[in-house]
């Protein structure tokens, strides 16, 4: 796959047509896409756990909501994080953070969270992912599962990620921002 075939750092919204109950009316951003397939994270499901019962000291630099979201239904005993860093990319990224588009990277977890205190603009806990296989993706977008539309730093951190596949949406031009309006149930239209 060529650099701009690669949908790393966009986000891919669930069309209505999408059912399954692990990515319906998910939003997923995109942290790898290449020729081994594609790696995100749900923004949109969070769960009841706080960060602060399953790791120690992270809770301070956590945004609202402060708690683990459901990156997806792979690997659902691990952890991994994400995070925003203001600035402009390429000047002296903070210890311990890894840069995957813009302003947008992955946090090791393993380093002391006292490290990047002051460093991160925005900061959230996936338990699991979302994983597809060489080819899988771009199978399911040609069927009209996904919509791939432009990632905003703020949705990382969205403090009201239960609205955020209508936010995404609405932001869109054309007939996408209209499918913002979808009812969730259309069969009690």
């Amino acid at each position: 796959m060529t650099a701009a075939l690669s949908h790393t750092g966009r986000l891919l919204v669930a069309t209505p047509v999408l059912t399954d109950p692990n990515f319906a009316r998910a939003v997923v951003l995109l942290l790898d896409h290449d020729d081994q397939g594609a790696l995100g994270v749900v923004l949109n499901r969070p769960t009841p756990v706080e960060v602060a019962a399953v790791l120690d000291g992270w809770a301070d630099l956590t945004g609202q909501p402060a708690v683990v979201f459901q990156g997806g239904p792979v690997a659902l005993d691990s952890a991994l994080a994400i995070a925003v860093v203001p600035g402009e990319p390429g000047h002296g990224d903070p210890i311990g953070w890894r840069r995957v588009h813009g302003a947008i990277g992955l946090v090791d977890l393993e380093a002391p969270p006292e490290v990047l205190v002051g460093e991160l603009g925005a900061l959230r806990v996936f338990a699991g992912y979302s994983g597809w296989s060489p080819g899988q993706l771009e199978a399911e977008i040609a069927e009209g599962a996904w919509y791939v539309v432009d990632c905003e730093p703020g949705d990382v951190s969205s403090p009201e990620p239960e609205r955020l596949w209508r936010s995404v949406l609405r932001r869109q031009r054309g007939p996408l921002a209209m499918l913002a309006t979808y009812p969730d149930d259309p069969t009690l239209n």
